[in-house]
């Protein structure tokens, strides 16, 4: 109704005043006596739009017909071009000026690419077309706007022309003149598809890129530029990724599925345990829908929370979850990367480690990935419940492999069987011949020290859990002893303390911080007469130290006690099971006559005061010794 009324009074407004000019026209044009009522006229430069009403707005779309012929352009052959000739044919008929130029080299390789073409700068120059599609892109690149500029530049470097190329040179030279004009995506675009190239002109745009992107990284405002620059940004200075990480914790929310795997990704690569990034990008991992969750996604991001120790507990659930239905698609890369990743975390998810059992019984494992899924099973002292036919596998692939690998990797192994009782002596002898322990000499100061206590534990095997299997002394020759540490945790003190107070400061009846010849170190250890009290160690006999201390044996009815500290990073993520390595070292004192007292982290958090440590002390004596008595 509004719109009428106004149509109505516009349409009148304009006959008004069309009669209004009328009469002042014929007035000055008349004498007086001949002036009279005149036929009121149409303003000739009135437009017409204002004889319908305003309602009738769509009206003069039926009224005008142009006869425009639509003109087909080059972008509208490329578009339908599907083949790299199709594009070079379309250049040659509709392409004018260097832009033009610019867009059909970029559509042209692009082209190439997919239909998985070579670029050979010989062949190149044989195609008159592309030549002269060159030389017009070289002639006008001055004219070539920015965006195509950096489509051109990215072209020449998929197309790996030489430094010496002379279109290649204008271009560079071009981009380098312009480098202060580019969008941050043109940059970005520079850095990343530049990055690593070799060449000194293509080093100097590339830097430049970089450093224009680390002065105005505040103009970043997209995920997807946040997201490929932190996938490819090895070459980038620590300064400008620690700004990209600022502002990928700004746009956290925004990030998709994808775009959270890269950057996680990118700082499991670079080693940055950025926590606030990765707490904000897994939690809104979280909110994400089932079908975001994809394969490659839970692998990568198994990867990163393994590799960077970030143990975010609903994240590895629900990826743990996700992955158990998927894991007969799996291959075995996969399969040992997941692995390995949640052994890191000391993640024990069985129904998931129970699904690679099955999976590794079901396909072909090369020896490598076998190995490695072995070392995680050790390490997170996982035995699955089809033990016969999983370690059948095992045994037959590595009958005729394990002496042929590299004698670190071989050690490895053969204490990885170790912790999953699965080592055979014919596994265990060949390691303790002075030529293997002379190879694993070569190495740094810590790694040497490593295997060395590794050495110690399959000893410790062989002669345990295979007596009379071999002959070789305990410890082997060339084997230092020295396992503890000077640095002693808070635990440990606490623990020592402890029995220093249960034998009244008799040192004599105590040791503490004993290294074994069984490659463990024992916090505390107490020999118990039959009425439970203290007994004068010095002249004992004690087999599992080197000077095998005095020489009288163990009196009737006295119990020799090993105390074990037992540090939060020696059991499982989120439960109490402890780990393939400290299960090891107690079953080894309990083969060689210790009653073992456990002393958990959690237990001894709650003793405030050294009454309740002792009191606790005496209580788990106690019960070790009955249970032992049981046995």
């Amino acid at each position: 109704m509004a719109s009428r009324l106004l149509g109505r009074y516009a349409h009148l407004l304009c006959r008004a005043s069309s009669h209004n000019q009328a009469i002042a026209a014929t007035a000055a044009r008349l004498p007086p006596l001949v002036r009279g009522p005149a036929e009121v006229q149409k303003a000739h430069g009135w437009p017409r739009v204002t004889e319908r009403f305003m309602s009738e707005g769509r009206a003069i779309a039926n009224d005008v017909k142009a006869d425009v012929n639509p003109r087909i352009t080059l972008h509208d052959f490329m578009e339908k071009a599907t083949e790299p000739d199709d594009i070079l044919a379309a250049w040659v008929e509709h392409g004018k000026d260097g832009n033009d130029a610019a867009r059909a080299l970029y559509s042209w390789t692009q082209s190439v690419m997919r239909t998985k073409g070579k670029f050979e700068e010989q062949d190149l120059m044989k195609d008159s077309r592309l030549k002269d599609l060159f030389d017009a892109l070289s002639n006008q690149v001055t004219s070539v706007f920015n965006a195509n500029l950096v489509s051109v530049q990215q072209s020449l470097w998929f197309m790996d022309l030489p430094p010496s190329n002379f279109v290649l040179q204008n271009v560079q030279t071009e981009v380098l003149w312009r480098i202060r004009k580019l969008t941050y995506k043109q940059l970005s675009t520079l850095a990343i598809w530049g990055g690593g190239r070799k060449g000194r002109q293509n080093v100097t745009i590339v830097n430049a890129a970089l450093k224009q992107l680390e002065m105005r990284w505040t103009e970043i405002s997209d995920t997807k530029t946040v997201s490929a620059l932190m996938y490819n940004g090895q070459h980038m200075s620590q300064n400008l990724i620690s700004k990209l990480e600022d502002k990928a914790l700004e746009l956290a929310e925004s990030f998709s599925a994808e775009e959270i795997r890269k950057v996680c990704t990118a700082l499991a690569a670079q080693s940055r345990r950025t926590v606030p990034l990765l707490r904000a990008l897994t939690y809104h991992l979280l909110q994400k829908p089932p079908s975001n969750f994809t394969t490659q996604l839970i692998v990568d991001m198994a990867y990163a929370c393994g590799k960077l120790k970030f143990n975010q507990t609903e994240l590895i659930q629900r990826m743990s979850s996700e992955l158990i239905p998927r894991v007969p698609e799996l291959i075995p890369r996969q399969v040992i990367g997941c692995a390995k990743s949640l052994g890191f975390l000391r993640w024990l998810h069985v129904p998931l480690f129970e699904a690679f059992a099955e999976h590794f019984t079901k396909n072909n494992y090369s020896t490598p990935e076998l190995c490695n899924l072995l070392m995680t099973y050790a390490r997170l002292n996982f035995k699955p419940s089809n033990a016969e036919e999983f370690y059948n596998k095992v045994h037959s692939m590595l009958g005729n492999s394990l002496s042929g690998l590299e004698p670190f990797l071989q050690t490895d192994v053969v204490w990885s069987l170790c912790v999953l009782q699965q080592a055979k002596p014919q596994y265990l002898v060949p390691l303790m011949t002075q030529s293997h322990i002379k190879q694993l000499s070569n190495g740094s100061p810590a790694r040497e020290h490593s295997f060395n206590l590794k050495l110690l534990h399959i000893a410790a095997t062989l002669h345990l859990e295979h007596p009379g299997s071999s002959d070789a002394p305990l410890p082997p020759g060339g084997l230092s002893l020295t396992t503890n540490s000077n640095m002693l945790s808070p635990l440990q003190s606490s623990l020592r303390g402890a029995l220093m107070s249960l034998v009244g400061g008799r040192t004599e009846a105590l040791r503490t911080g004993v290294d074994t010849v069984y490659g463990w170190t024992i916090e505390g250890e107490l020999v118990l007469d039959c009425d439970n009290k203290p007994v004068d160690l010095s002249m004992l006999t004690a087999p599992h130290i080197p000077s095998w201390g005095g020489n009288q044996d163990l009196p009737a009815g006295t119990h020799r006690l090993a105390f074990l500290a037992w540090e939060f990073q020696n059991f499982a993520s989120k439960n109490r099971d402890l780990l393939g390595r400290p299960a090891m070292m107690k079953r080894h004192f309990q083969l060689a006559g210790f009653i073992v007292v456990e002393v958990p982290y959690y237990d001894s958090l709650e003793l405030k005061t050294d009454v309740q440590k002792l009191a606790y002390l005496k209580d788990k004596i106690g019960k070790a010794m009955a249970e032992n008595m049981a046995k």
